[in-house]
């Protein structure tokens, strides 16, 4: 995919690809060391360092996403960025992709912050920094993986549950064999994505079965437009009863000759001429008795139906319904209550490191 096209596909994920790129040769031009930079160089830029992070720098919760540790680091990221981005940001749209992101991202920022101070206070660690947009690119992952797990398409096409299974695992298998890796910065992105992409799925599934009975709804109503409305009324019988009698009176006529000319020419027929006029004439009555009744009963068995002035419509189709709002604002109200919710951690961390501070004082 060209750079134009990832730009046109996923506009959000050329941003955030060209802002790793762009910060980072910001930090060349400066003097930054490419492959192995300084401590004292990190924390300029940003890095997450928890007496920073935790004090009066929770900025940092989001510009050390932006910033990498190296040219490897920022390669590694980069292509996983681009590799999920090109998916996930057609999926949930553009503004939440970026949601997803950066929420996932401090959501790791402050796992790895609470892991260290947790540490710290039980005396077997001690304040340490990370940056990288792993945290947030967890998160994205975490949420392909939901999505494949509730069948979400993508232009048509599924998701494939078991190698998305796959690369989360060896990126947190990776993260346990090398040393230097933040795991809890991981977890804790992949957590939140889960979180996020959860509250996603499930409105789109509601909004999904709405659409369903919407569509068969549709479907009904295309279907009526090709029945026709029948309506008769009691003016119409006089013109429909002469036009049935008069048929009913061809019917006899044509059927009294056709019946009489097999008699008359019968070779076997021994009867004498007024023997044969006598009983063709009562056969011939009995029959024009039969039909007579016959037609005035059918007659006026339909003319008693017609009568009733009858309508035959078709069954008006349900009304199209329409998603409920809730579930097209599940996904931010999730969202906004894991903004509440990492607020309120970090205030925890940092009345507690305060209080450390006040102490040692």
């Amino acid at each position: 995919m060209t750079i134009q096209q990832l730009l046109k596909t996923a506009p959000v994920t050329t941003l955030l690809l060209a802002s790793f790129i762009g910060l980072f040769i910001m930090q060349i031009l400066t003097g930054v060391d490419a492959n192995n930079p300084s401590t004292e160089a990190l924390l300029k830029w940003g890095a997450n360092a928890l007496p920073f992070t935790m004090g009066d720098d929770p900025w940092r919760l989001v510009s050390s996403a932006f910033l990498h540790i190296g040219l490897m680091h920022l390669l590694f990221n980069g292509f996983a960025m681009y590799f999920f981005g090109q998916i996930a940001e057609p999926m949930f749209g553009s503004a939440k992709f970026l949601a997803l992101f950066l929420l996932a991202a401090i959501g790791g920022n402050l796992l790895n912050s609470y892991v260290t101070w947790q540490s710290i206070l039980d005396g077997t660690g001690q304040p340490g920094l990370s940056a990288g947009a792993s945290g947030g690119i967890m998160g994205i992952g975490a949420a392909l993986l939901i999505a494949a797990l509730f069948k979400i398409s993508v232009n048509g096409m599924v998701l494939n549950l078991k190698s998305l299974i796959f690369i989360m695992g060896i990126n947190l298998v990776y993260g346990f064999a090398v040393p230097g890796i933040d795991n809890a910065g991981h977890i804790g992105g992949a957590i939140t994505g889960l979180v996020i992409a959860l509250a996603f799925a499930i409105g789109y599934r509601q909004r999904l079965a709405v659409a369903l009975q919407n569509a068969a709804i549709q479907q009904q109503r295309t279907f009526n437009t090709y029945q026709t409305n029948y309506s008769y009324s009691a003016h119409d019988n006089p013109s429909y009863n002469s036009q049935y009698s008069g048929q009913s009176h061809d019917q006899h006529d044509n059927h009294s000759s056709y019946d009489a000319t097999p008699i008359e020419q019968s070779p076997h027929f021994e009867m004498d001429s007024k023997e044969q006029d006598t009983t063709f004439a009562n056969n011939e009555t009995n029959v024009s008795d039969i039909n007579a009744n016959n037609s005035a009963d059918s007659v006026n068995t339909i003319n008693s139906s017609l009568n009733n002035g009858t309508t035959h419509n078709s069954i008006e189709p349900k009304a199209l319904k329409k998603p409920s709002i809730i579930w097209q604002l599940l996904p931010w109200l999730a969202m906004l209550l894991i903004g509440i919710v990492f607020v309120w951690w970090w205030q925890d961390i940092h009345q507690q490191l305060l209080q450390v501070l006040k102490a040692i004082e």
